[in-house]
């Protein structure tokens, strides 16, 4: 598509922990012959092993339940990798993202995919005006499909569901093992009890569990129970009944905006609390140390702590926080 509008374009590809570097690094290779473009392999796996699995497993040994995706995104792929495309003379970046780009007013504004299905914003919530200033993302108004169909009538062939994973750096392991195989695994075993603390029986490691979690936990009950908190302080797994699940209030830290400022407080918005979440009506109250509360005119299931919240004006993405 950039070599269709006359851009110059060289390629670049990331070597972080991916357990099939040497598939992937191919096929790039191949695309790179064919469309006759220049490849350079950037090697940045200590920087990602301490910015992003340090961050991963941390959030776990924490009873968070992370975002890699996010904090990659923001330190790795429009970070130091950004850094090291700019650094080779290059004026900006394009990605596959399906996301869209639109200066405003001196101000570079970032919206919804047009395909919903595809919409990645949610991942980009962390990136600054810097970062935006030189990112492209050719896809944001195309749908999967017709992408599908341009790259097949190319003579691209092999694409077809071949999706990216949700998690690059895990093997088939899952993650479970991939934390116990950490050098600094916490995996200390513990009760499961419930919301008036009477013990019901015990747990693995709270790592291994997560917000609305209702499978694998060897409990029984006469109605179904869910994970509805993890504790750390008393290394406890936390369960209850569904309604139990709902909050309306929830708070957020390390909040980040865009543009660079706080939008208007006294608006609703519609605030993501994960990526598969379509997003609900809410108001803000924005506090000092950039914390603040998010209001949902609904009650919200499965909040989970350390996943991002991201706030949205209707396409456009304004900012994020930290669910605590």
């Amino acid at each position: 598509l950039l070599m269709r509008d006359h851009y110059e374009v060289h390629g670049f590809f990331m070597q972080l922990a991916q357990p099939n570097f040497l598939f992937q690094k191919e096929r790039v290779e191949h695309i790179a012959e064919k469309l006759q473009m220049h490849l350079t392999v950037i090697d940045l796996r200590p920087e990602f092993e301490q910015k992003v699995l340090d961050y991963f497993a941390g959030s776990y040994f924490d009873a968070l339940t992370p975002n890699p995706c996010v904090i990659c995104n923001k330190e790795i792929k429009f970070g130091l990798f950004l850094d090291a495309i700019l650094s080779a003379g290059m004026n900006g970046m394009a990605t596959g993202h399906y996301a869209r780009r639109v200066k405003r007013d001196h101000i570079y504004q970032l919206h919804t995919g047009l395909d919903p299905k595809k919409d990645q914003s949610y991942f980009l919530s962390r990136l600054n005006q810097t970062q935006l200033e030189k990112i492209h993302f050719p896809l944001g108004g195309k749908t999967k499909e017709s992408v599908y169909q341009f790259v097949e009538e190319k003579g691209f062939l092999d694409f077809r569901g071949q999706e990216s994973q949700d998690v690059c750096f895990m093997d088939n392991s899952g993650v479970g093992d991939f934390l116990r195989n950490r050098p600094d695994a916490i995996t200390s075993a513990g009760n499961i009890v419930n919301s008036a603390g009477t013990i019901l029986g015990r747990h693995k490691g709270l790592f291994n569990y997560t917000i609305g979690q209702r499978k694998g936990l060897g409990i029984s009950s006469e109605t179904p129970l869910y994970v509805i908190a993890l504790d750390l302080v008393n290394n406890a797994v936390v369960v209850g009944k569904n309604d139990e699940l709902f909050k309306k209030d929830i708070r957020i830290h390390t909040l980040h905006w865009l543009s660079g400022g706080p939008p208007d407080t006294s608006r609703e918005y519609k605030v993501r609390i994960r990526y598969s979440h379509r997003g609900s009506i809410a108001r803000l109250m924005l506090e000092e140390n950039d914390w603040g509360t998010i209001s949902f005119q609904e009650p919200q299931r499965a909040v989970t702590p350390g996943q991002f919240a991201v706030i949205y004006d209707d396409t456009e993405l304004l900012g994020s926080g930290v669910i605590e």
